[in-house]
């Protein structure tokens, strides 16, 4: 698949790497592991030099290594016998090169570090502090480890904090950009192939990259790729998240097992699984791990009513409601009867993804300043959409089918009016109703 997008990201880049031809640039670039971090970087840098450093879990000098070779290559310059060599002289020698001319260095899984030396990180912070004022050096740093990112940049004891000039945080494609990439690969795509795609890649580069290379353009093609024996993706949830909860993953996978399947207040999390607080593991996984979202009806002004909580990423939505749940089947080798199980439910799993990909839609159009979901204290009242332009004076009422002859104006009107009975009159508003389905996307 060719590179698309990352067009916002580049303006970044660049501007970045203008500034570092006058004063050091420290970035940070972040973003869940297959995002396409590092080929939007190298992209960038087509034709030009870049300094490419992997850190690889091995030893620090056999790294070291590695990384000199790459100056020699790149840059054509004599240096001392690697042998030995710490990262520190490495790095030290590569700040004092960038006084006399400006060097773009690349640093990928850089919380790697912690594995094979712990003490670079304030090596570094000395070095950098000592040099970072003559130098003329556009330094990138990369990792997918949002724990150990955090630690090493936003933790005010650690020897790296502060220090970074510019963050770049990686998001997956838009749905514009998968109907491009549809669109160029398969010109006459069902939209519910398209779903499909924003239902099992959720937009990661690295999925989408995978369907399309392998010409898996229709919704059965993907599922049966997905569920095929030895999948890319059946092993990717765990993969993903072990080096991110560590000891306590268990738990945390049967809370985000739970989440996907519908159980998404606290109460129900910790009466299903029987512990009494979890209000620490639900933390983490929002504020430590950026996995799931708080969510609570727009206009609600209390922070504790109505909250329950959402995985933020399509994909892992998609990986725990049917393959962490079901690793027994596989494991029987029952991976045709879970592709099964998967299209019975894929009808009700890919609907809650269509609200999610028109909620997307409606943010990159950029004309709401308020975005959100909305229902009456019982759940008995609940709308798809509530969508508010405060500049505007404009308010939409939306809600979302699969097919477009299921919307009913006339019951989401009826649903409105108790939103303004609980929220209040939006006086001197344009009201909006409007139903969407799978043929607006």
């Amino acid at each position: 698949m060719r590179f698309f997008d990352r067009e916002q990201e580049f303006e970044k880049l660049r501007e970045i790497e203008t500034l570092s031809h006058e004063v050091a640039r420290f970035t940070i670039i972040t973003g869940r592991r297959r995002i396409g971090k590092t080929e939007m970087v190298n992209k960038f840098f087509e034709g030009r030099t870049l300094l490419y450093f992997f850190v690889a879990r091995k030893a620090e000098t056999d790294l070291c290594d590695t990384f000199i070779d790459e100056i020699r290559t790149k840059l054509n310059l004599p240096m001392l016998d690697s042998k030995g060599l710490s990262f520190a002289a490495v790095f030290k020698f590569v700040m004092e090169l960038s006084q006399t001319q400006h060097v773009n260095l690349f640093i990928d899984e850089f919380q790697d570090f912690y594995r094979v030396n712990p003490s670079v990180y304030s090596e570094m912070q000395h070095i950098w502090d000592a040099y970072k004022g003559k130098a003329h050096i556009n330094l990138i740093v990369a990792g997918s480890v949002n724990t150990l990112m955090n630690k090493i940049f936003k933790d005010k004891k650690q020897p790296l904090f502060g220090r970074q000039t510019d963050a770049i945080h990686v998001r997956p494609f838009r749905p514009s950009v998968l109907k491009e990439i549809m669109s160029a690969y398969c010109p006459n795509y069902k939209k519910a192939d398209l779903l499909a795609l924003y239902t099992l890649t959720g937009g990661v580069a690295k999925y989408v990259e995978l369907f399309i290379d392998k010409k898996k353009f229709t919704e059965k093609k993907m599922l049966d790729m997905f569920f095929e024996r030895d999948s890319y993706f059946l092993p990717e949830g765990k993969n993903m998240l072990v080096d991110e909860f560590g000891k306590d993953y268990g738990i945390y996978f049967s809370i985000l097992t739970l989440i996907a399947q519908g159980k998404n207040t606290r109460s129900e999390l910790e009466s299903t699984l029987n512990i009494k607080e979890l209000s620490g593991y639900l933390k983490n996984l929002s504020e430590e791990y950026g996995l799931i979202s708080k969510m609570q009806p727009v206009y609600v002004t209390s922070s504790n009513k109505n909250v329950h909580y959402a995985i933020n990423d399509q994909f892992l939505r998609f990986w725990f409601r049917f393959i962490y749940k079901y690793m027994h089947v596989i494991e029987a080798g029952g991976n045709d009867r879970l592709r099964a199980i998967a299209e019975r439910d894929f009808a009700t799993v890919s609907g809650k993804s269509l609200e999610s990909y028109f909620t997307e839609v409606l943010k990159e159009s950029g004309a709401y300043t308020r975005l959100g979901y909305w229902h009456d204290r019982k759940g008995e009242n609940e709308i798809d959409i509530v969508a508010e332009d405060e500049l505007e004076n404009r308010l939409e009422f939306i809600e979302v089918k699969r097919q477009a002859g299921n919307y009913d104006e006339d019951v989401l009107k009826a649903k409105s009016e108790q939103f303004f009975k609980a929220v209040g009159t939006f006086k001197g508003y344009d009201i909006v109703y409007r139903g969407l389905s799978i043929e607006d996307m």
